[in-house]
């Protein structure tokens, strides 16, 4: 948003613009203000502006008109109708052909102070998003996905292969393999990425708090509604709705969801108009969704809507030829933001960095980089900048003897799939009783919840 956001207000009614210039004056606007359609299109040649706010009734052109001439000069024009004379055929007309929405004269003040404040934020994201539109003419990596093992390799080419298309995306892998940069790859190589991909981190809100984030809310809907809330349903029309910890939704929203993603339609909470929206569905989660699903605790219906496509993104210990892409990786970044002279890192701590098992992957282990860096001293990253964890004896994969590597490697397929016995016995080739011995005679414990 701009420190000084532009407001163009377009009434035949003197006293309208006055006072509506003196309001968003105060505010910090930047602001001008036309007779009459002739005029604003004049103001237009010379400047763009973040808010055009119209009446629809003026003399000569009036401001449906007006609406489409603007759309004509600057189709990225955020526009907001104020009228006396509101019709729902009018409204509908105008929300159709691109305006954000309108307000009835008497104007409350602090309702078109929100509203305003809710457009500029709108027009923030699609304006972030259509930027790619000079950067993006063929598949390229996000710029944080680092690697080029054989697992990463067949995640490119998964990315690849799904974002030519509008199928439903589900994205498997554990805490900090960094599920949301494929999101944003996904969108950021489809016919999507001139508009918004907007993240809902799923497993941070509570039920109710999560019902109006998604599908936004009415006017005292409930008690603190004070405003009518544009959801991110709404926000995400045209453009990708990224689902993170999609495991985490109660029962009650998962059913509203799915009626959305099959319907392409909602009502905001407290509402009855029926809004039609179009985005394509990216969901997250570490979570075992099929043993959700078998549980009672996540619709098997969603699931399978969600489940189209799924891409599993491998852990840090399971591609571990990448960990020295990566730290150089994060040493560069942190050098330009910290403005330090470090430009390498020392063959014994590459050692150390590599040994390490990083449960919390690659969020992990850009922390611990982001930590050397604070710490150490030019020319290079040593042992001793690490952090005390990667040090630690327990903490470092086992070698040696064959039982030693057995049992590491058990240990670290069970944990990518949250200990679940047929998935990892799938993985190791055996089945599950032979994996219920090797578990016993190892002595592993699965590890507590929390």
């Amino acid at each position: 948003m701009n420190a000084n956001p532009s407001i163009l207000i377009v009434d035949d009614e003197q006293v309208v613009r006055d006072s509506l210039s003196k309001w968003f004056k105060e505010d910090g606007f930047n602001v001008s203000s036309a007779a009459g359609a002739a005029e604003a299109l004049q103001q237009l040649q010379g400047q763009k502006w973040d808010i055009l706010l119209l009446d629809i009734k003026m003399p000569g052109m009036d401001g449906m008109e007006l609406q489409q001439r603007i759309k004509e000069i600057d189709p990225t024009a955020t526009i907001i109708f104020i009228t006396a004379h509101a019709t729902v055929d009018t409204a509908v007309k105008a929300l159709k052909e691109g305006a954000f929405d309108y307000v009835t004269k008497p104007v409350d003040p602090d309702y078109l102070s929100h509203l305003i404040t809710n457009a500029l934020k709108q027009r923030s994201l699609v304006s972030e998003n259509l930027k790619l539109k000079e950067q993006i003419s063929e598949f390229s990596k996000a710029d944080e996905i680092v690697g080029d093992s054989a697992q990463i390799q067949k995640v490119y080419e998964l990315i690849q292969t799904v974002a030519k298309t509008d199928t439903t995306v589900m994205i498997r892998g554990e805490s900090g393999t960094g599920k949301e940069l494929i999101a944003r790859a996904i969108h950021s190589n489809s016919s999507r990425r001139y508009f918004p991909i907007v993240a809902v981190n799923c497993g941070a809100m509570a039920e109710g708090i999560l019902e109006s984030e998604l599908f936004g809310h009415e006017r005292g809907a409930f008690t603190g509604a004070q405003y009518r809330r544009k959801g991110k349903l709404e926000l995400a029309d045209g453009g990708s709705l990224f689902l993170d910890e999609v495991g985490n939704i109660d029962t009650k929203t998962q059913m509203d969801l799915l009626r959305v993603i099959e319907t392409k339609q909602f009502a905001r909470v407290g509402g009855n108009d029926i809004i039609k929206v179009d985005f394509r569905v990216i969901c997250a989660t570490n979570k075992d969704l099929e043993k959700a699903v078998a549980d009672g605790t996540f619709r098997e219906d969603l699931y399978y809507r969600l489940n189209v496509f799924s891409v599993f993104i491998p852990p840090l210990r399971e591609r571990k030829g990448d960990i020295p892409l990566l730290a150089n990786y994060f040493m560069q970044k942190y050098s330009r933001a910290m403005g330090k002279q470090i430009a390498s890192i020392s063959p014994e701590a590459m050692d150390t960095i590599v040994r390490y098992n990083w449960p919390g992957n690659v969020r992990e282990l850009e922390n611990a980089i982001e930590r050397a860096m604070v710490v150490g001293k030019p020319p290079e990253i040593r042992p001793e900048d690490l952090p005390y964890q990667l040090t630690e004896r327990n903490h470092i994969l086992p070698s040696g003897s064959m039982a030693a590597v057995e049992k590491a490697h058990i240990i670290s397929v069970l944990a990518q799939n949250r200990w679940n016995i047929s998935r990892s016995a799938e993985i190791l080739q055996i089945d599950r009783v032979t994996l219920y011995n090797k578990i016993e005679k190892y002595g592993l414990k699965k590890p507590s919840a929390g």
